[in-house]
């Protein structure tokens, strides 16, 4: 297990900035999620970065001293770095020098299992790279200005630099490829009139196991940061009787990199394509106000601020303070209180959905003639079936369906709605 130093910077000057504490153990799980040692935490407090080596010239020699009494092999900083500063720190250190992005992008390799989730992560991965690929120190060779270091070696640079451009334009056509099928199943989707429900959350919320207790999908769950980077979507039936389909996302953070939400657009086309997002918060979690906040940011990036939206407030088998439970239904007001895990009040969150959703179907008395078994199957696959009466050449059913299917079936004159 690689022994690392954290190192969490507090910016002045930053906005919307957590307390230093609360990034710092934030920091900490992440390391430990990608299976690193957090052996020390150094703070440190600056008006702005420096624009060689982000932090002062006496904290990063403290730093390299603590490396070497600790032998720690790794120092993480919370932070992102530009190439000259990750440079210019190992230097100074003698270690291997990284910054949030790099930590986050180690932990996504690690989860990604399906074709799309492992390309997107390479995307990431390669267009932080591409910037940085001069000064890149200890981690990779790197090649200065000046004297002796033009020739064969700037060319091999260029050429690297080339390969990976060419990398990027393969990954985003291959993405693009995957997002025109997937638009094409939700177009389907579309037809059929099934709603589309998007979990939505930060990251160890609990979108996996509320995916796993709502359809039975069988998600792999564990209480770890970034669990679930694949997209995954599965149908159910509401108690209404609607069919809906819900789409599990990877989890959001605080001040999550833009160019991720770039790179794993594919998968976050399922937020933006959804026609109602439910919000899990970990109601568990002290930051619960700052975790809201940050999911918050993040869908208005994607501009999707303005949808639908039910706020599940989940673990509540974790809590032992009911006044907090109660604080949280004043914060949250039209939220609904559940445990995933356990099952408690996933009857209410239901009923949201289908508050929402009901307005969308109508319940009709149909004739329809006996010859057409065909229509009656589609009625069972897309509606919910009260009851159906068999006469000798009809058909009487009565459904809960979707007004646009409806008008659909009601084009075929055969078909007759029972006043």
């Amino acid at each position: 297990m690689e022994k690392c130093l954290l190192v969490t910077i507090e910016l002045r000057t930053e906005k919307d900035k957590w307390p230093r504490q609360d990034i710092a153990r934030e920091l900490e799980e992440l390391v430990k999620t990608a299976n690193g040692q957090p052996i020390e935490q150094i703070f440190c407090a600056r008006e702005k970065p420096t624009p060689d080596l982000f932090i002062g010239k006496g904290k990063a020699q403290e730093i390299a001293l603590l490396c070497q009494d600790e032998d720690i092999g790794t120092v993480i900083f919370s932070h992102d770095l530009s190439g000259t500063q990750q440079r210019n720190l190992e230097e100074e250190i003698g270690k291997k020098t990284i910054d949030r992005t790099q930590l986050i992008l180690d932990i996504f390799s690690h989860h990604a299992h399906s074709p799309e989730g492992n390309m997107q992560v390479e995307l990431a991965q390669l267009e932080y790279l591409l910037p940085r690929l001069v000064g890149k120190g200890i981690m990779l060779s790197r090649l200065g200005g000046g004297i002796g270091t033009r020739g064969p070696g700037e060319q091999k640079l260029e050429v690297d630099r080339r390969r990976i451009r060419e990398r990027i334009t393969k990954l985003k056509q291959d993405l693009q490829h995957l997002t025109n099928h997937r638009r094409v199943i939700r177009k389907k989707r579309k037809e059929e009139a099934i709603p589309c429900l998007a979990l939505v959350g930060y990251t160890n919320a609990g979108k996996s196991t509320l995916l796993n207790a709502l359809t039975g999908a069988g998600q792999y769950v564990k209480d770890s940061l970034f669990t679930t980077l694949d997209p995954l979507a599965r149908r159910m039936n509401t108690p209404f009787g609607a069919r809906v389909v819900v789409s599990d996302t990877v989890g959001f953070l605080h001040n999550l990199p833009h160019h991720l939400i770039e790179a794993f657009h594919t998968t976050l086309e399922e937020v933006v394509e959804a026609d109602l997002l439910i919000h899990v918060l970990d109601a568990s979690h002290s930051r619960i106000q700052e975790h809201n906040r940050a999911v918050i940011t993040v869908l208005k990036q994607l501009n999707c601020e303005n949808k639908p939206l039910i706020t599940a407030l989940n673990k509540i088998d974790l809590l032992e303070d009911k006044a907090w439970l109660s604080w949280l239904k004043e914060k949250f007001s039209d939220s609904v209180c559940i445990s995933a895990k356990t099952g408690q009040n996933l009857g209410e969150l239901l009923k949201e959905i289908d508050s929402f959703i009901e307005p969308k179907l109508t319940k009709v008395l149909l004739s329809v003639p006996l010859n057409k078994m065909s229509i009656i199957g589609f009625l069972y696959r897309q509606g919910k079936v009260i009851k159906a009466e068999y006469g000798e050449e009809r058909v009487k059913v009565e459904v809960n369906i979707a007004k646009n299917l409806l008008d659909n079936l009601l084009i075929n004159k055969e078909v007759k709605v029972i006043n």
